[in-house]
């Protein structure tokens, strides 16, 4: 038995990506930000669709079309594959934690 809540991290100075499940057709993973961003030189480009939740803390992701989209704690998206998007903001003062789901 496991748990999503932790073991969080301490001293996170970089993200922090670990696979829960990983199969032929889809993979979950959970993700810990606190207060990074996805580099601005570069956008995610995945070929699977990815499916995203906010356990906790909050993020803003952003896209190539000029979306924004602000997610807290309950909120999921779903992105289709090859949507060019990237994480702008994650809060500064405690840990999002982020379930992803990438399935083709």
């Amino acid at each position: 038995m496991s748990n999503i809540f932790s073991p969080l991290p301490e001293n996170l100075e970089e993200e922090m990506f670990e696979d829960l499940v990983k199969g032929k057709h889809v993979r979950i993973e959970r993700i810990v930000s606190n207060g990074q961003s996805s580099p601005s030189s570069g956008w995610y480009d995945q070929s699977e669709n990815e499916w995203v939740m906010v356990l906790g803390g909050s993020g803003m992701l952003s896209f190539e079309n000029d979306d924004e989209v602000l997610l807290s704690k309950g909120d999921y998206i779903d992105i289709p594959a090859h949507t060019k998007h990237r994480v702008a903001w994650t809060a500064p003062d405690e840990p999002t934690i982020w379930l992803a789901v990438f399935y083709t």
